[in-house]
């Protein structure tokens, strides 16, 4: 499927649904804006849109393939992006957390996105572009800045319920001991992890370790990269103080486990010991045998109460030893 918009910037309005064979004319105006939404498009199509924009093969060949991190490739006259969405679904059986690509050609005056599903923010931004001017009037890059801090600004409210996660495995580490917490921490580890895996490739496209960026942006678009640089530094702040707690409540789970099999292996322990020897009596004075005293009337009171007595003995030395 194939939308098309374009902002013609002598008039001033929005026109969608557009013959893609008049694209050197529509652009002739430099400061007009196409933008072409491919979603879920079949390779005829791919194809077809390379054809007219000219694209090289190998960007071709990577939207139709699954891209396992973002990147952004620089060819004569467009640049060729990778993005992910992240999709979170707490319900799920298997992997929770997903990533949706996007694929971007971006040129001086033009820009096409192709994606395979359904993108919330792509789908905000079409509806904007569809009666407004706003997200379109200031040029390719500003657009294409707008799409992509759509899909950041969609990560924030996935951490937060992640916070919310830990914070119930953090208060139910002292509750709970069974493989219910150690299966919920191993899956937020894990999540943590890919989403660090989406973040921190992107977060590279728009800032590098020297604060220049991978591709050239006007003057006017600067401080919007810099804030959408900020945003993925934030997000990555957060998962990375999400990773911290995560193993820390994994390390303090652990000791609670260990300590509390320590625990039941020295009441074990003691009952043990203290079985020993009432073993060793009972099996002495149960020889079928003839033992000095067993002729005495109240001998199995006797012994009895000594029994009692040598166990409450041995409790008395333990707790003065501080072993129990």
């Amino acid at each position: 499927m194939i939308k098309t918009y374009l902002y013609n910037h002598d008039e001033n309005l929005m026109y969608h649904d557009i013959d893609l064979l008049e694209k050197d004319d529509l652009l002739s105006n430099p400061n007009n804006l196409l933008w072409i939404d491919m979603y879920n498009c079949t390779e005829y199509e791919l194809n077809y849109i390379g054809n007219i924009f000219d694209f090289h093969p190998l960007a071709l060949e990577d939207c139709l393939q699954q891209s396992p991190r973002a990147k952004v490739d620089e060819y004569d006259d467009y640049h060729f992006f990778v993005f992910h969405a992240i999709r979170y679904d707490e319900d799920a059986t298997e992997d929770e957390i997903t990533s949706i690509e996007l694929d971007v050609f971006l040129g001086s005056n033009y820009i096409v996105t192709i994606h395979t599903v359904p993108l919330a923010a792509v789908g905000t931004i079409a509806r904007v572009c569809r009666s407004s001017v706003r997200y379109m009037e200031h040029g390719a890059e500003h657009l294409l800045y707008n799409i992509v801090d759509t899909i950041v600004d969609e990560s924030f409210p996935i951490l937060e319920s992640i916070g919310e996660r830990i914070d119930d495995v953090e208060d139910n580490i002292f509750v709970y001991h069974g493989t219910e917490v150690t299966e919920e921490i191993l899956a937020l580890k894990q999540t943590l992890i890919l989403i660090r895996k989406v973040l921190i490739p992107q977060r590279n496209i728009f800032s590098n370790i020297r604060g220049r960026y991978s591709f050239f942006i006007q003057d006017d678009n600067v401080p919007y990269f810099l804030d959408l640089a900020d945003h993925l530094n934030s997000l990555l702040d957060t998962v990375n103080t999400y990773r911290d707690l995560i193993n820390s409540a994994f390390e303090t789970y652990h000791s609670v486990i260990s300590g509390r099999t320590s625990e039941i292996i020295t009441i074990l322990t003691v009952i043990s010991i203290i079985m020993m020897p009432l073993t060793v009596i009972t099996g002495f004075f149960g020889m079928n045998v003839l033992i000095p005293g067993q002729s005495y009337p109240h001998i199995v009171w006797v012994i009895l109460l000594s029994m009692l007595g040598l166990a409450a003995g041995m409790l008395l030395y333990f707790r003065h030893r501080k072993w129990i």
